[in-house]
């Protein structure tokens, strides 16, 4: 049975802020890459890895490199773990998507699942991509430890795939910043062990 360690990178300004990510190259602020450092530290207390993958993304990229530099490994960027095209919403606060589009952004928080981000992703569309990623990763890598570093989104469908809920689960599920998930993955089937974990960083600073 493998074991892979589901991180949600470390804070940046847009986090702060709240404005839609996606593929924008945020990089991380000062308290995520303290945040990321702390995870690293976390990891290396209770696992031992022997690979570390990364979405394509600054943010993600260099989180991933703080917990695989503890291990010596490099970092495997996956294109598959991507965030979210959130298309032209990119980069607007939550507040300028609902005066623009008034139906579909009152849907992304209600009803996420139906939503068609203009220019964008749908949910179902990153799901199938992230969940692809995940399986390959673990056919790769059975029985062994794996971390994976990716975005809350992408987080988000994951964890919905690995406990066999829907996408409309989406928001009850919680993913911080540089925030721990666990399950463990035998034959294309998962086993929730933990979730939104972010114990690490009350002692980070």
């Amino acid at each position: 049975m493998g074991r892979v360690i589901l991180v949600r990178h470390g804070r940046t300004e847009w986090n702060r802020i709240e404005r839609f990510r996606g593929r924008a190259d945020v990089p991380l602020d000062e308290t995520g890459i303290m945040e990321a450092k702390a995870t690293g530290g976390r990891i290396a207390q209770e696992w031992n890895p022997v690979a570390v993958y990364s979405s394509p993304l600054s943010r993600a990229v260099k989180s991933a490199e703080a917990i695989a530099r503890n291990f010596g490994l490099p970092v495997r960027v996956h294109s598959g773990l991507n965030d979210i095209d959130y298309g032209q919403w990119q980069s607007l606060t939550p507040d300028e998507v609902r005066d623009r589009w008034a139906v579909e952004g009152d849907l992304w928080y209600t009803a996420p699942h139906r939503v068609a981000i203009p220019g964008g992703e749908t949910l179902a569309d990153v799901r199938a991509s992230a969940l692809d990623a995940v399986n390959e990763i673990t056919a790769h890598h059975e029985g062994q430890v794996v971390v994976i570093v990716a975005h809350t989104v992408v987080n988000r469908v994951i964890l919905l795939g690995v406990l066999g809920l829907g996408n409309d689960r989406f928001w009850k599920l919680r993913q911080d910043t540089s925030a721990i998930n666990v399950f463990d993955a035998e034959r294309g089937d998962f086993t929730l062990v933990l979730l939104n974990d972010t114990c690490h960083l009350c002692t980070s600073g």
